[in-house]
């Protein structure tokens, strides 16, 4: 069974910081690849930032660097997003994935490689 699971999401005034979380288990805990997306209503799905598993290797949309960080605590299977500096063109439902046993990324969007989706609302 593959699972993962988000937690973190909130409101925050603008300037504000966030830490999302996914904890990664089954099939997935050895993917090498796992990221958070986000997806603004009437917007498409994009990659926010993504860690590689054997070399922390992290990248991340331009929009957000030099504001958030992904990390990964592997004996916990937990990815990490710190959102800092936060603004409202942020707000979005933020999507945990794992690239799939044969490594695909992203994964399928009809898999099981996703989370279930975390709310961020930043206000002005």
């Amino acid at each position: 069974q593959v699972q993962l699971v988000e937690s973190g999401g909130g409101l925050v005034q603008a300037g504000g910081s966030l830490r999302l979380s996914c904890t990664v288990s089954g099939r997935t805990s050895s993917s090498s690849l796992v990221g958070w997306f986000r997806q603004a209503p009437g917007r498409e799905r994009t990659l926010v930032a993504v860690i590689a598993k054997n070399t922390a290797t992290t990248n991340y949309a331009d929009s957000v660097k030099g504001r958030f960080a992904i990390s990964r605590d592997y004996a916990k299977n937990t990815v990490y997003l710190q959102m800092n500096s936060l603004k409202p063109e942020d707000t979005a439902v933020y999507y945990c994935a794992a690239s799939t046993d044969g490594g695909r990324w992203p994964p399928p969007r009809d898999s099981d490689y996703w989370g279930q989706g975390t709310q961020v609302t930043v206000s002005s």
